[in-house]
């Protein structure tokens, strides 16, 4: 397999015509991921969903996006930042161990186990040794998951240092979005090449066909969640239904008979709000 690199970044492959086309998009992608979730429920199915990215390149943003029709009790977002005390004095994967969901959920990971091979590479935070053997954890690791019938998507978002730029300033200008800015976004913004190499080795070393990444251009932020949720789509609806799973005829005909009614089922896309 042919491994992204971020020094030929592939175009985003999605055209949008107007801001009625993103959100007739949007709103299609949406339920069919509702969908999904309530089949994956349904069946017991897990699935993950790993954001990486360059920061200011509307991870957060993708992700509210996707979560927005889904059922709350059927998902976790996991934002990822420094171990926790108790963390650093056990193996780096051990606190996603804990985060792994259960059946019928969905995780999602706003930056993952990654972070062993790129936070803590570039600031060296850990030793060479140490996040050169991380390689072939995390693919040991994924192997795992999806080998125990995990459902795993994961990709990278980027963008180029003068968007990075563009969306910062912004950022410092506005007063509901000004706190995410830290001493860290210019600490990674230094050390750009550093973060790059890093970036490609990752894909490099843990492209896989058990687990392969997707690269996606988020110079758009538009879309960028379009291609991001087209190919969450992909990844995770295969093999199931596409609309919400029906009711047990036997539980049907037990209400009819409590209720006192003839129930006529609506179809999957009325209702959004029950």
């Amino acid at each position: 397999m042919t491994a992204p690199s971020l020094s030929n970044p592939p175009a985003c492959g999605v055209t949008l015509t107007s801001r009625e086309d993103y959100e007739s998009q949007l709103d299609t992608l949406q339920e069919r991921l509702l969908g999904i979730q309530l089949a994956l429920t349904q069946r017991g199915e897990r699935a993950i969903v790993v954001l990486e990215g360059v920061d200011a390149s509307g991870k957060g943003g993708a992700i509210r996006r996707m979560t927005q029709l889904m059922d709350p009790r059927g998902y976790r977002v996991h934002a990822i930042g420094a171990p926790s005390s108790e963390e650093q004095g056990r193996h780096y994967l051990w606190r996603f161990f804990r985060r792994l969901p259960p059946s019928g959920r969905v995780a999602i990971f706003d930056r993952s186990w990654y972070g062993r091979v790129l936070v803590e590479r570039v600031e060296q935070l850990t030793s060479e040794t140490a996040w050169r053997r991380a390689y072939r954890e995390i693919n040991e690791f994924e192997r795992w998951l999806t080998d125990d019938g995990i459902r795993l998507c994961k990709l990278f978002l980027s963008i180029d240092k003068d968007e990075q730029a563009k969306r910062f300033t912004a950022r410092l200008q506005d007063p509901m979005k000004s706190w995410k800015f830290t001493e860290e976004d210019l600490r990674n913004r230094r050390q750009w090449d550093a973060y790059v190499s890093a970036t490609n080795d990752m894909f490099t070393e843990t492209h896989t066909g058990h687990a392969p990444w997707q690269l996606i251009d988020a110079g758009n932020k538009r879309s960028a969640r379009i291609a991001i949720m087209n190919h969450v789509v992909a990844q995770l609806g295969g093999g199931l239904p596409g609309k919400p799973p029906g009711v047990d005829e036997d539980l049907l005909a037990a209400a009819e008979k409590e209720l006192g009614v003839e129930l006529q089922l609506a179809s999957s896309n009325d209702g959004k709000d029950n």
